[in-house]
């Protein structure tokens, strides 16, 4: 969330539309006031379209029963598709993390989502996780999981969580790999390009 104050009389709704949306992830001071010039540009029509599909998104989107990703349904779907290896499990962090492994068309498995990482300094314990949803996943899953690929992000909150999630199903006899190398340390999987996630793929890892 942006920090900055608003520079503008509270009156402008330009710049309190600017405000607003400085507070989505990446959005600072200079980029807000060009997407709040360029929507009001496009006129009441778009406007009319861009509220109502933030109202109807807003009221349908839920969370996958299965693997926990941003869907309109109950379950997914990618967890939906018969043709894809459910016994191949890629688990990430965030929804957005998806999109980019999927980009590759490298990955044929399913996924599961974590909506974060372990982070005892900011108090976000596995408790705060969906780590029980995938070992009650691996313990119920049609066919049986036989690898988890941990796609998590290369930070020192990433890797902590690989290894929490490693040494709890390794016991289970599963595989658990993750990522080669070749995604910065410290970067974000959505921001990377689809060689780089393809060629890390390929050469995952296993963990031990």
């Amino acid at each position: 969330m942006s920090d900055w104050a608003n520079p503008y009389p509270s009156d402008d709704p330009v710049s309190r539309l600017a405000f607003e949306l400085s507070k989505l992830p990446g959005i600072g001071e200079k980029t807000a006031m060009r997407l709040a010039y360029a929507i009001v540009k496009r006129g009441k029509d778009y406007t009319g379209q861009l509220v109502r599909t933030l109202q109807q998104t807003q009221a349908t989107v839920r969370f996958c029963n299965q693997c926990f990703t941003l869907t309109d349904r109950e379950v997914c779907r990618i967890c939906q598709n018969s043709d894809r290896d459910h016994s191949l499990v890629c688990v990430v962090e965030k929804p957005s993390d998806i999109y980019p492994i999927e980009n590759t068309l490298r990955f044929k498995g399913v996924f599961h989502v974590l909506h974060g990482a372990l982070s005892p300094l900011d108090g976000i314990g596995p408790q705060d996780l969906r780590i029980a949803e995938l070992l009650e996943r691996l313990n119920r899953a049609t066919p049986a999981i036989r690898e988890f690929i941990l796609a998590l992000n290369p930070t020192i909150e990433g890797d902590a969580t690989a290894l929490y999630i490693s040494k709890l199903t390794r016991p289970m006899g599963i595989k658990v790999s993750k990522l080669a190398h070749g995604i910065p340390i410290g970067g974000q999987l959505e921001f990377s390009d689809k060689q780089t996630l393809s060629v890390a793929l390929d050469n995952r890892v296993e963990m031990h």
